[in-house]
């Protein structure tokens, strides 16, 4: 047996652009954005999904919140958010071996150091190891693809 809801949503793909603008209109309170039929149809989905099982989590709501008001700070919310490298205590070696070649580096206060010469960033000391523009806290695995640990 299927649910209605789940027959409601397998046939968004078959209605035209039109219809589904309608129903935007209807489950957002809102005008449609200029996008895509797919994309109309998957905003559709969701929120029908989002009606049907009484929303967000209390928990990830107020994630959402927190993250709301942080980004209608005037800067952003940037002033908040610590970076990695500014979690360090003076005195921390971070170790990476790269090529074959162990690489250390000191924090130190204001900035880090490696190999005697004082640096501001770790993207810097990365720069001088590998060559290329990197993340340095990425390559020195305090932070994952994801965003910070």
């Amino acid at each position: 047996m299927t649910s209605p809801i789940l027959k409601q949503i397998a046939e968004l793909p078959s209605l035209p652009q039109t219809r589904l603008k309608e129903l935007w209109r209807e489950y957002y309170a809102d005008e449609p954005p200029a996008y895509r039929k797919g994309f109309l149809v998957r905003g559709i989905a969701h929120r029908i999904q989002e009606l049907t099982h009484v929303g967000l989590d209390p928990s990830h709501r107020a994630r959402l919140d927190a993250l709301i008001v942080d980004e209608d700070a005037p800067d952003g919310g940037r002033a908040k958010r610590a970076r990695p490298e500014e979690k360090l205590l003076t005195g921390t070696r971070l170790v990476r071996e790269y090529q074959g070649i162990e690489h250390c580096v000191t924090v130190i206060e204001g900035g880090f150091e490696y190999q005697g010469r004082p640096y501001r960033s770790l993207s810097a000391i990365t720069r001088t190891i590998t060559g290329t523009r990197w993340n340095g806290p990425l390559f020195f695995g305090l932070r994952n693809h994801g965003g910070a640990r």
